[in-house]
């Protein structure tokens, strides 16, 4: 592994706004990440929850979305409680009755599901307990791959990798694939633990597709097309 996930970034129209739901929700500090409100993560593998500033009006649903856990039954109703206190708002996405976990949206409309207790798949994750991304079979290999994280899921389509020492999950969960009608609004976001053109150069062998540099590291696509950077 040459590189590690260093945030989940999300565009925002207000992103201090944003970040100060998710540091409320999660009950974790915010600092200050290239100019952006970073909500800072719960151990020392995790990720940022970044927040870049855009101007451009939500006109689709996200490609990725949180799921919180919960270890004891009533705590899925707290966080519920909590996330509505902060400026979320239930969010209905067709979920069906019988259906345990609660769908809510954050002040911008970024979903997350609130996991009921028991949910024996994500058990010891912690909080923050899964990246639920809209992906390929293909995809979950890939990130597998870029990251150095094994399989902890591989059936019917369905990939889900965690970093070897624990911690949150990120899912893809297959075929068909939610039609792509904006531009990404959550994104990957790598640092390089040494030569940044090596290491963009490995993810390009991979299956990413390079697109462009700047002053902030170098733009690439998952094979799924999906917008990452690498800084």
């Amino acid at each position: 592994m040459s590189s590690r996930l260093h945030a989940l970034v999300i565009d925002a129209l207000d992103p201090g706004e944003v970040a100060a739901f998710w540091g409320g929700l999660l009950g974790q500090p915010i600092d200050d990440d290239a100019g952006r409100p970073s909500v800072l993560p719960d151990n020392p593998a995790g990720f940022r929850l970044a927040f870049e500033r855009t101007d451009a009006p939500r006109s689709a649903p996200n490609r990725i979305h949180l799921h919180l856990t919960s270890d004891a039954p009533g705590q899925q109703q707290e966080t519920v409680e909590r996330a509505l206190a902060l400026g979320g708002r239930h969010l209905d996405v067709g979920q069906l009755p019988e259906e345990d976990h609660v769908v809510l949206a954050d002040p911008e409309e970024n979903a997350l599901c609130v996991i009921e207790a028991g949910n024996n798949f994500l058990a010891g994750t912690g909080f923050l307990g899964e990246l639920a991304c809209d992906g390929t079979r293909a995809l979950g290999l890939f990130w597998a791959d870029a990251l150095g994280w094994p399989l902890v899921w591989d059936e019917n389509e369905e990939t889900a990798i965690q970093a070897p020492t624990g911690g949150t999950k990120v899912a893809w969960g297959g075929p068909p694939l939610t039609p792509r009608v904006e531009a990404d609004r959550v994104r990957f976001e790598l640092v390089a633990e040494a030569d940044r053109a090596a290491e963009a150069a490995r993810l390009e062998a991979l299956g990413a597709t390079i697109l462009d540099e700047d002053a902030d590291g170098t733009r690439l696509a998952d094979p799924d097309g999906n917008p990452f950077r690498l800084r």
